[in-house]
This record gives C-alpha cells, structure tokens and sequence, in this order.
C-alpha cells in the first residue's frame, strides 16, 4: 500500500515546505509516501476557470491509474474530527489492496472528469485555505491519523 499526494502547483514558501518535509518525515515510519508536483499552467490569462479546471484535469487525470482509489481534498467533501478520519482510514488500508491517492487542486479546484474518477472527497474544515497551506495541513492531519491508529501519544483527546 502506497499513498500518493497529487498537487497541482510547487510549494512556493520555504517554511511550509520544511513543515511539510517534517511530516513527510515521520509518515516514512508508517507508509510509504510519493508526493506527486502538477507543474502549474503557463499563460493562463487568456484561459477561462473552466478551461483551466479542465487542462489541471487532465494533468491530474494522467497521474491516477484505474486500480487506485481517490480522495479528493475538497471544501464540498465529507468532515471529519481527527480520530473519525483515523478510522476511516484505518478502514480503508485494511480493506483495500488499492493505493490510495489524494489530490489537492489548484486555486479554483477541480475539473468535472476529476469529480468523476473521484472516489471520495474530504473536507479539512468548513473555512477556506489556499491550496499551498492545505498541503502542509493535510500531512499533519495525515501523520496524526497514523499516530491515533497505532496508539501513538501525538493527539490528545
């Protein structure tokens, strides 16, 4: 079982690369973790938000192979506290031989066909983060979610 992360766009800010190297980190010890970078689109100022969801669709779409599952990082997904997800997962990894991948869209979210392929979509909160922020919040959450499956003192109720 491998988790992939998709996002679309580099991380820009140094701080929130090094925190998310840090989780990235500590998930080694529990998964196997690919993080997979979409180059953003060049010359997109003369490209609609549709046109832009759908060439980031088909970059994203060209990622997922059909035997894995997906969840989508989305405001619309299902929320969850952080020890519902740990078991949501933890059911997922124990019922599944299929990878799992979860993918962070770029700033005015997902194309049609990628909603399609989806599997599933989470919500981190009902309040809105840039696409950069969420991946370093989504590792953390990722890395917690480990820590509650395995017993782990770093969440605390």
């Amino acid at each position: 079982m491998v988790i992939k992360i998709v996002l679309v766009g580099k991380t820009d800010a140094v701080y929130l690369q090094t925190g998310i190297n840090v989780y990235l980190d500590r998930l080694k010890h529990y998964v196997p973790v690919k993080m997979i970078e979409i180059p953003e689109l060049k010359n997109v100022s003369a490209l609609s938000r549709d046109q832009i969801k759908t060439r980031e669709g088909e970059l994203i779409l060209k990622q997922i192979s059909q035997s894995e599952h997906v969840i989508l990082l989305d405001e619309h997904g299902k929320t969850f506290t952080s020890v519902n997800w740990a078991r949501d997962l933890e059911q997922k990894l124990a019922h599944s031989s299929k990878d799992i991948v979860f993918v962070v869209g770029g700033s005015y979210g997902f194309s049609e066909d990628v909603y399609k392929r989806a599997n599933s979509m989470l919500s981190l909160s009902e309040m809105t983060f840039s696409h950069q922020l969420v991946r370093l919040i989504f590792v953390e959450q990722l890395y917690r979610a480990f820590t509650i499956i395995k017993g782990e003192p770093y969440h605390h109720e």
